[in-house]
């Protein structure tokens, strides 16, 4: 075994931009002068071109089948009977409506008028993207209902959303102008993106520019608000989602010059908000805000540093980066639960909400397709395969709301903690109606956009840069390539790729994750740190043989406390518990549920043990029980087969 060492990322890459751009120390607005915007490194394929298979598509169908798939009717008031983008449009005279969150009172539930167009349009979103990976035909049936009716309520001037006119991009407080737009237009395009129709890129074009014209860049502030306590205003940064989306579909650079106006506007109003320019480069200040507002700013000033080339926002990602490093735990969930508060990861005391996962993973997505870094494909992975497959019930269809790396108890409160009746965030639920319905909706968008990107394009070379089961179906300078990845990474680590490319000549990229300790591979290929490069004209029909070498090992936290992993899985000790459903949709077998450990040993590392591998992903260590103050052999298996379980242990000193 190797020496116990800190488990984190070095940015290697990231680094070196740092002495490319040196800071210029000048006034603000040069922070935002447009020099020569960057190239991304790395491109996606259409959504149509990549397919999963193995244990994700299977994960997708689980979804489509359970609360993806039924939680319009597990909450209909809030998806169904509310047409916030019709019929229910928001004016001057809009009543309190039900938003999904139970015990909103007063000014704030007023705030949160515009909350329903995310729960809808994020779960649209979610929903579209796995009928689309799954071919279901039934599911894309309703699809195409539900685009058809969407584009209906586009007005004559090209706007989509949820204002009447007498309200629309005129606020001087918290409101959803661009954050309902955002979610909702995320869908549409996904949707042009695999069914090729022109007349929904067309109505996503004219919402937008229907937007450029309402909040004139330099000259209008989208962002001020009389409060700096905002939600759906912040939220409304993510516009550059679409706007990047755009640019990518039709070139237009005017679409990337608007993005960075927005992270500018963003950063110049008084908001309490992280993802400010002035508080990222500010080195006594820590992240305090709201998680998943905090963890989806990234990406948007990503957009503002490549929209430019500034140096200044490129040094401002370093910055966030460093920061990220100390408020994300082993299995790589970020604090969000619901603030950052100042603090730093722990394993027991700081949870992780499925959306923060989510936006995060989007986030770290879009500075890998930038930059090229195949660190963020190792922080992806780490993510996607351990915080958020650890927060989704291996057993049942039903997510955390918020979990912890050490998990003692899934009662509501953290860890059993039952100071507030009102707590059931820790707790798993298809629907979490009674804190909000908008973890659940993220849930089903985190597989598919890790399968959008499992295979990037580098030119007319291919990466596979997200590892797992897939396919690709793509054409190369006029040839046809089909990509198959048989696998069930990671929970095996060796990988067939079967190539059908007769003629083609290109190189297949493989990204090397940094656990591995080598690799073996059947094939003529060159390398650095970060991927393989197989180079050919390929034949008809090849078959490309990968296994990458490592062994169960042992890491130090933020805190020193030791976890273990196995390749890219951290592993955890699980604690038997007695599941109690608390509540019985009567819908698919779907219900609230919650877990109360049947013993409350807590373990120590007293010494270094070896790890012993049992099979079946099953692995056995010796750790020390605090309460019997004995040594026992202990069971470890992927913190995403577990409930209840302990994944961090602090050393016992005699």
């Amino acid at each position: 075994m190797k020496n116990t060492k800190i488990k984190a990322v070095a940015f290697k890459g990231i680094c070196l931009i740092f002495f490319l751009f040196p800071m210029m120390g000048q006034g603000q607005d040069s922070v935002y002068m447009k020099t020569t915007p960057l190239k991304e490194k790395f491109a996606t394929f259409r959504l149509f071109e990549v397919k999963p298979a193995g244990w994700i598509k299977e994960q997708l169908e689980q979804n489509l089948n359970g609360f993806t798939g039924h939680l319009d009717s597990l909450a209909p008031d809030l998806i169904v009977a509310d047409d916030i983008y019709g019929k229910d449009r928001l004016t001057k005279h809009s009543k309190a409506k039900e938003l999904g969150a139970l015990g909103l009172e007063g000014d704030w539930q007023i705030q949160l008028y515009w909350w329903n167009s995310e729960t809808q349009s994020n779960w649209w979103d979610g929903y579209i993207r796995s009928a689309m990976l799954t071919d279901d035909a039934k599911h894309l049936e309703r699809v195409r209902q539900y685009i058809e009716r969407i584009l209906a309520t586009q007005d004559a001037d090209g706007y989509l959303g949820i204002y009447d006119p007498e309200l629309r991009y005129n606020f001087e407080n918290e409101n959803g102008e661009l954050w309902a737009k955002t979610t909702l237009l995320r869908g549409l395009l996904a949707w042009f993106d695999y069914a090729k129709d022109e007349k929904v890129l067309l109505a996503v074009k004219r919402a937008v520019d229907n937007t450029i014209k309402n909040f004139p860049a330099e000259s209008a502030h989208p962002f001020y608000s009389k409060n700096p306590d905002v939600g759906g205003l912040s939220h409304g940064l993510t516009f550059t989602d679409v706007l990047e989306q755009l640019f990518y579909i039709t070139g237009d650079q005017s679409y990337l010059d608007y993005a960075l106006f927005l992270y500018k506007d963003f950063s110049k109003q008084v908001l309490n908000e992280d993802g400010q320019y002035a508080k990222i480069t500010d080195d006594n200040y820590k992240f305090k805000g709201h998680g998943v507002h905090t963890y989806e700013q990234l990406r948007s000033l990503a957009a503002a540093w490549y929209a430019s080339g500034s140096g200044d926002l490129g040094n401002a990602v370093i910055d966030f980066m460093r920061r990220l490093n100390l408020i994300t735990t082993a299995t790589g969930g970020p604090i969000g639960d619901e603030w950052i508060g100042g603090r730093s990861a722990d394993a027991t005391n700081t949870g992780y909400e499925y959306c923060s996962l989510q936006e995060l993973l989007h986030s770290y997505a879009s500075l890998y397709t930038k930059t090229g870094e195949s660190e963020y494909g190792d922080r992806i992975e780490r993510l996607f395969f351990n915080a958020a497959q650890g927060a989704r019930n291996p057993e049942h269809s039903c997510i955390a709301y918020l979990k912890t790396d050490n998990s003692y108890a899934m009662t509501g409160g953290l860890n059993g903690d039952e100071s507030d009746a009102k707590q059931t965030r820790y707790r798993y639920s298809p629907v979490h109606r009674e804190a909000a319905v908008c973890c659940v909706p993220n849930a089903g968008r985190i597989a598919p956009y890790y399968v959008q990107h499992m295979w990037l394009k580098d030119g007319n070379d291919i990466v596979a840069s997200l590892l797992g089961p897939s396919e690709l179906n793509t054409v190369i300078n006029g040839k046809q390539i089909k990509i198959s990845e048989r696998t069930e990474y990671p929970y095996e680590n060796h990988i067939v790729f079967d190539v059908v490319a007769a003629g083609a000549d290109f190189t297949l990229k493989i990204r090397i994750p940094d656990w591995a300790e080598n690799f073996k591979l059947n094939t003529p290929y060159d390398c650095d740190r970060d991927y393989i490069y197989i180079k050919r004209k390929w034949g008809k029909r090849e078959q490309i043989k990968l296994e990458f070498v490592t062994h169960p090992d042992e890491y130090r936290d933020w805190n020193k406390e030791v976890y273990f992993t196995y390749g890219a899985l951290i592993l955890a000790h699980p604690i038997e518990s007695t599941a109690t459903p608390v509540k019985d949709y009567h819908t698919a077998g779907l219900a609230d549920i919650e877990y109360t450990p049947k013993s409350n040993d807590i373990y120590m590392i007293k010494s270094v043990e070896k790890i012993v591998t049992t099979g079946d992903l099953t692995f056995e260590t010796i750790l020390f029980n605090t309460h019997t103050n004995k040594n026992e052999k202990v069971t470890l298996k992927p913190i995403g087969k577990t409930i209840l379980r302990q994944a961090s242990f602090k050393r016992h000193y005699e």
